[in-house]
């Protein structure tokens, strides 16, 4: 399985020179000097990991990872709150969840028609105006009196900005730390505090709406994201636009899109982006009922939903501490082909303890990421690297919502935990044949 994957960048430009050669390409030719500057790059180490450290150390990055953390932690919070405002104002469970989901279904959309402007336009300038727009939706959710429609349909707004806010910032990062082993780490770390965030969030939020109305809580995030804005504005350089002004941004999304698809090399390593996460929702998905069923109650349903984040954080850490981009490169297939493999266990219906070591060992898995990473900035073209990295989130985004969805349907219909082994064992297969492609794309 593992004799194609490329074991070090050295590798991997050879294959890269062999697919120039072969088709004569001009996209091939950029890829083939991408690849070469990260194989200098990557010797130049020495053979060890730069480590998480010097990454942090770059000025500018340091500013676009605290302008992360503060608008996740207003986001996550404000999710809470908007949530429990509509169920309140409602009395409906449904609309509940829905304003919740919400932040799920846009995604795809924003994705696939919005992806030119995070390269037609100056990143910071796309950065600070995101971040001020979903301020601006924020306040109008937290008015008094404002109908549910309104609320329902500010969420759906914020959810649209989002890929194109996260495809800039990654797109960003490789102009602010390069394209080879600090990208992959500045990403990694972005992921980090994407997932102890989303914890940390959770558990202030629930606090939070025990002291203030779900309105107040609401500008909590109006605060993170004014805040975000500002730090982008005064931390970052202003760096002009990767593509040209040509085409319309509808038109230049598009075109995008079908280029990277195009591409067999960035077509297989976005499979291997997305099919994993779609499996991988379905314990914390069906966390409530699970816990429900082993009698853990609602202690057990928050345990389960950490155990997971906690896997990954740990994993990334120790994956981005202790190797080099050659050991990531090498971990990336075989960690990818075996993450779901722990959702077996669900089959002896475990207790809490045992279900908490399985998503954990799971999560543990996510660490692959990495050095897909590496080879997903070395495939795509720099004046698509914008749209490549808006695509690749709102793809992940819209399978994560798909996956909670078909997990909770399957569950309706055959004991949770059958529905957990089944997601362990179907997608063990899917992804082993996800591997296969990008071994053969290599």
């Amino acid at each position: 399985m593992c004799s194609g994957m490329p074991a070090t960048l050295s590798a991997a430009a050879s294959g890269a020179h062999c697919f120039v050669c072969s088709r004569k390409s001009t996209v091939g030719g950029a890829r083939l000097r991408r690849l070469l500057r990260m194989t200098s790059a990557a010797e130049s180490i020495s053979g060890g990991p730069a480590g998480y450290r010097a990454a942090l150390a770059v000025r500018e990055f340091r500013a676009v990872f605290a302008a992360h953390l503060l608008s996740l932690l207003g986001l996550v919070t404000g999710e809470i709150a908007l949530s429990v405002l509509v169920y309140r104002t409602t009395g409906s469970p449904l609309l509940g969840a829905l304003a919740f989901a919400l932040g799920f279904l846009p995604y795809l959309l924003g994705g696939t028609l919005l992806a030119g402007v995070a390269d037609r336009y100056p990143a910071r300038r796309v950065l600070v105006l995101c971040n001020l727009l979903c301020a601006a939706s924020a306040v109008v959710t937290a008015l008094p009196g404002a109908p549910v429609g309104v609320l329902l349909a500010m969420r759906c707004f914020s959810a649209l900005i989002g890929p194109v806010l996260a495809g800039t910032r990654s797109a960003t990062l490789g102009d602010v730390l390069g394209e080879g082993d600090l990208f992959v780490l500045g990403r990694s770390l972005i992921r980090i505090v994407t997932q102890g965030a989303q914890v940390a969030g959770f558990a202030a939020g629930g606090l939070l709406l025990t002291a203030v109305p779900p309105r107040t809580a609401l500008l909590s995030t109006v605060a993170g994201f004014l805040a975000s804005a500002l730090l982008l504005r005064f931390g970052t350089q202003r760096r002009p636009g990767r593509a040209s002004g040509g085409a319309a941004v509808l038109r230049a999304s598009l075109s995008g899109a079908r280029q990277l698809l195009a591409d067999r090399r960035i077509r297989a390593l976005l499979l291997l982006s997305w099919l994993p996460p779609f499996f991988l929702v379905a314990p914390e998905s069906l966390a409530a009922p699970y816990a429900d069923e082993i009698g853990a109650g609602t202690v057990g349903v928050g345990l389960l939903m950490c155990g997971m984040p906690v896997g990954t954080i740990v994993g990334e850490v120790l994956a981005g501490s202790l190797l080099g981009p050659r050991g990531r490169e090498r971990l990336t297939l075989p960690a990818a082909a075996v993450l779901l493999l722990p959702f077996l266990l669900y089959a002896l219906r475990p207790s809490l303890g045992w279900a908490l070591c399985a998503v954990a060992l799971a999560g543990l898995g996510a660490a692959y990421t990495l050095g897909l990473d590496q080879w997903f900035v070395a495939a795509v073209p720099e004046e698509l690297r914008g749209r490549a990295m808006t695509l690749q989130t709102a793809g992940t985004m819209t399978v994560q919502g798909l996956g909670m969805a078909l997990a909770g349907a399957a569950a309706e219909y055959a004991p949770v935990h059958w529905v957990v082994v089944g997601a362990g064992a179907v997608g063990t297969l899917v992804v082993g044949g996800v591997v296969r492609v990008v071994v053969g794309s290599a």
